[in-house]
């Protein structure tokens, strides 16, 4: 492992091993995809689900990772948390997407991130049932890789000329009183942009906006594990990352857009975002 003058880890390093990672993790999910819904539990709510593929494909993620890295840190969505000495932290979601992938929405991914003293420096998502691979390292770019074009394609965003002309996806909370409060938000919003999409999964919908499939994203309390690599690959492709005006990304509203409307989206979604 090549690291810095100052000891740091070479993100690209930390970004190939995500990449082989996610790869061996997405054809685990893509054979438990038949009988996901043979072991379904719930979390926060009724449709907060988790599934037998999403621990094993978290506990194959997590031994590959620490194999070849036995100092770092890991923290994963269903309940891998381990601190480590190196400091770098693997940030893990076995599947975003886990409604998609029981009814088969092409729609869920590997998400891994490797963040160093709490910055994230790499990242990869790979969509388990495209193929589609997107990757990020800090000051590295954002790129794009598919089953049917092996070399990377540099990610650039979108460029909307209006607010109006915005395309917006976005997601919701697990709990009625949440999508209550996010429903009449979005309510709002959609006489204000072109349109809106809700796919199921932060991650690709940070990729999505960086690709310039979707040309703003926001979204109410993420966990780690939804944006770390996602908003990597939205910010290196020349999005605005960034929350709420005076807060911290994902603190508690994630927001990625295009640069062009990237000020008076923020402001709209600050207004009509409930006190």
């Amino acid at each position: 492992m090549l690291t810095s003058a100052a000891g740091t880890p070479d993100p690209q390093d930390l970004l190939a091993l995500a990449v082989d990672t996610a790869r061996e993790a997405a054809a685990l999910v893509a054979r438990g995809r038949a009988g996901a819904a043979e072991q379904v539990d719930v979390k926060s709510s009724p449709v907060d689900v988790v599934t037998a593929v999403d621990r094993a494909c978290e506990e194959l993620v997590v031994g590959r990772l620490l194999a070849a890295r036995p100092e770092d840190g890991v923290l994963g969505e269903e309940g891998a948390s381990r601190e480590g000495s190196s400091g770098v932290r693997w940030v893990v979601d076995p599947i975003d997407g886990t409604v998609n992938f029981l009814y088969d929405l092409p729609a869920y991914a590997v998400s891994i991130a490797a963040e160093v003293d709490g910055v994230v420096l790499a990242g990869a998502v790979l969509n388990v049932a495209t193929g589609e691979l997107f990757t990020a390292t800090t000051g590295g770019g954002a790129h794009l890789v598919t089953p049917s074009r092996p070399q990377p394609l540099r990610l650039r965003g979108s460029r909307p000329a209006s607010l109006d002309q915005t395309l917006v996806a976005t997601g919701f909370g697990y709990r009625v009183e949440q999508r209550r409060a996010q429903g009449a938000v979005v309510a709002e919003l959609l006489t204000r942009v072109r349109d809106i999409r809700r796919n199921g999964s932060a991650a690709l919908d940070l990729c999505s906006a960086a690709a310039g499939r979707v040309d703003a994203y926001y979204e109410l309390h993420l966990n780690p594990w939804d944006h770390a690599a996602g908003a990597l690959v939205a910010a290196e492709a020349g999005l605005v990352v960034t929350g709420l005006p005076g807060r911290p990304f994902a603190e508690p509203m994630a927001i990625a857009a295009a640069p062009s409307v990237a000020e008076e989206f923020v402001g709209l979604v600050a207004a009509l975002h409930p006190a």
